[in-house]
């Protein structure tokens, strides 16, 4: 899980890309639907941005197959045996166990001390979590590195199925956690799960896995800082507990990271051009985070809330979003990139400048702030925060 922060307006316009990939399908849809239908449909609460399908031509897609020996050799690695990880039991009371009624009482004495802005924070870091059959479902629209038959053994299949069971434990923890906690209104974060997988999610890869790998570098690493601070924040509430568990998730988003940076940083070996043009291209766009489409019934303005709780808490920000590209842009070498087509170096050229960009945005936005109002959440049982 990460956020994303709608704190600074960048160019709306895509780098063209013709010179690069084949001609797209192209989708739009930017309602969710009638009013009448609105509150017991999937569709989106927000608009869907232009969708674009398939953009990556043959020679591309063949990159990819070329890669396989390489990404089983530096890639699978960063996948934990089964029989050496960690499972959600291993932090939650001991259901089999006498002393059951006592760790639950213990657990539950430590959570009524955190507040209310930390646990929406939680709450929407789970949700996020628990929306991995879309995140799979994504996987497997890349063109070149999608398992195409649900158990491939492509190196690029054996990882996309092992990331996501490595994932999946993140959610199952935090939930189990958070229904014995008693703070929350499980139901309405039941309902919230469902309205997310239902709706998808708008990830603006084009089928790409240039873009992909772009994506998942930053969100992972955003996602990283997330749970790390989550982790930090629980210590500091005095729930040494809750903090081992957003620690152990936190560290899990690394691992995943290092992957995906590993990843990418190959791709800019390979084909310099065609991966800052994605880089750009991404960026332009801007990273929308997992759960940007989550509703509740009620609220349909909820990941914007949701985010600006976060920010507030410090959980995630906008300098985290600039940091995040300022390393990455460092640990691809970005500035030092040679042999670039035109449109290649304008890419880079944006991209190197960006992060100085965003923050002097950010500085300006955060000048011009209105006073902050508190706002109900329906997963506190209504319970008003500061957003």
């Amino acid at each position: 899980m990460a956020l994303k922060l709608n704190l600074v307006a960048l160019p709306s316009h895509n780098l063209k890309s013709a010179k690069v990939f084949a001609a797209s399908t192209m989708q739009y849809s930017t309602t969710r639907g009638s009013e009448s239908t609105k509150r017991d449909s999937y569709w989106p609460a927000k608009e869907v941005h232009f969708q674009v399908t398939h953009s990556m031509p043959p020679e591309k897609i063949e990159i990819f197959k070329s890669m396989e020996s390489w990404t089983t050799k530096n890639i699978l690695t960063h996948l934990k045996p089964v029989e050496k990880s960690w499972q959600p039991q291993d932090f939650l009371p001991q259901a089999d166990s006498e002393g059951f009624y006592e760790q639950v009482k213990e657990l539950r004495e430590r959570s009524k001390e955190l507040p209310d802005d930390y646990f929406v924070v939680l709450v929407g870091d789970m949700i996020t979590e628990e929306a991995l059959p879309t995140y799979q479902t994504a996987l497997n629209t890349l063109d070149g590195v999608r398992d195409e038959t649900g158990a491939s053994l492509s190196p690029w299949a054996v990882w996309n199925r092992g990331w996501t069971a490595e994932e999946n434990r993140h959610g199952d923890l935090l939930n189990k956690y958070l229904y014995l906690s008693g703070r929350v209104d499980m139901r309405q974060i039941e309902k919230t799960i469902q309205y997310l997988i239902g709706c998808g999610m708008d990830f603006k890869f084009e089928n790409n896995p240039y873009n992909f790998f772009i994506y998942t570098s930053f969100q992972e690493r955003a996602t990283f800082i997330s749970h790390g601070n989550t982790a930090r924040l629980a210590k500091r509430y005095g729930d040494a507990k809750l903090a081992q568990i957003c620690g152990t998730i936190a560290a899990d988003e690394k691992r995943h990271e290092i992957a995906y940076t590993m990843i990418a940083e190959k791709l800019f070996e390979i084909d310099p051009d065609a991966t800052v043009l994605a880089l750009a291209d991404m960026m332009r766009k801007k990273i929308v985070m997992p759960a940007l489409l989550m509703y509740d019934g009620q609220d349909d303005n909820l990941f914007e809330n949701f985010s600006a709780v976060a920010q507030n808490l410090g959980v995630y920000t906008a300098k985290d979003y600039a940091d995040n590209l300022e390393f990455l842009v460092g640990r691809w070498n970005v500035a030092g990139l040679t042999g670039l087509s035109s449109e290649g170096r304008r890419a880079q050229d944006f991209v190197c400048r960006l992060p100085s960009r965003i923050r002097r945005l950010e500085e300006r936005a955060q000048e011009k702030a209105k006073q902050a109002s508190t706002i109900p959440f329906s997963w506190i049982h209504g319970r008003e925060v500061r957003v």
